[in-house]
């Protein structure tokens, strides 16, 4: 929204009033004086106008390692959320950027920027996700070049995108996928009827779950780790 539209819908003023406050230097955006009504603004811009906060929403980052037994939601009636594994302050206002199933440990994002998390959970976008991988039987050898062809599900009618699998022992694999269907990793190795009796997830793109976190604990993201997106 330009600067001039957003001062005439949150004060008195009229739009030709504004523009003179704004040529009289008295309104800042982010600490800045600005003069120029076409400067666009945007929901987390720190707004002053005669050292009045108009606006001052900052956007908030959070990597989250989550633990089993918590649901993925804002809000649930039986179980414990990702939200209430922070603080009241920190919780206000986020949402969840990806989601993981119950039994499912591992990083999470969670931010109050819709456009930033759109960025990673949109269907078109190519963020690699990769997960830790425990299965009841051993692994096929088979099973890497199937993921890498790509399985068919026939209740949605698609073929999953070319999967990455490296097994790390005969149980145990990493797996990278850059979509995220309905509990597509248990159901890709359940093409091989073998049950999935661990799953973390470990990254999601470039931001990496920080070894220090132990499980329930989060943390800021740092500048670098939000760049990414």
């Amino acid at each position: 929204m330009r600067i001039d539209r957003f001062l005439q819908l949150n004060t008195p003023h009229s739009r030709q009033t504004v523009r003179g406050l704004m040529a009289e230097g008295r309104v800042l955006v982010d600490t800045v004086v600005v003069t120029d009504p076409r400067c666009e603004v945007g929901q987390f811009s720190r707004i002053e106008l005669d050292q009045q906060v108009l606006q001052a929403t900052p956007a908030k980052y959070f990597m989250l390692h989550k633990p089993a037994g918590v649901v993925s939601a804002t809000v649930h009636d039986v179980h414990r959320t990702v939200l209430d594994l922070l603080s009241n302050d920190d919780r206000q206002g986020l949402h969840l950027a990806g989601r993981l199933d119950l039994k499912t440990t591992g990083l999470m994002l969670l931010t109050n920027d819709g456009s930033w998390s759109r960025r990673i959970t949109q269907p078109e976008k190519s963020f690699d996700k990769v997960y830790r991988v425990e299965t009841q039987d051993p692994v096929p050898q088979q099973a890497a070049e199937v993921f890498r062809q790509g399985i068919y599900f026939s209740y949605e009618d698609i073929t999953t995108r070319p999967a990455r699998l490296e097994q790390t022992g005969s149980h145990t694999s990493l797996l990278t996928l850059n979509e995220g269907r309905y509990h597509q990793v248990k159901r890709m190795f359940g093409y091989f009827d073998n049950e999935v009796i661990n799953l973390h997830r470990e990254s999601m793109g470039q931001i990496k779950l920080d070894p220090k976190l132990e499980p329930g604990q989060y943390r800021e993201l740092t500048q670098a780790e939000i760049a990414t997106v």
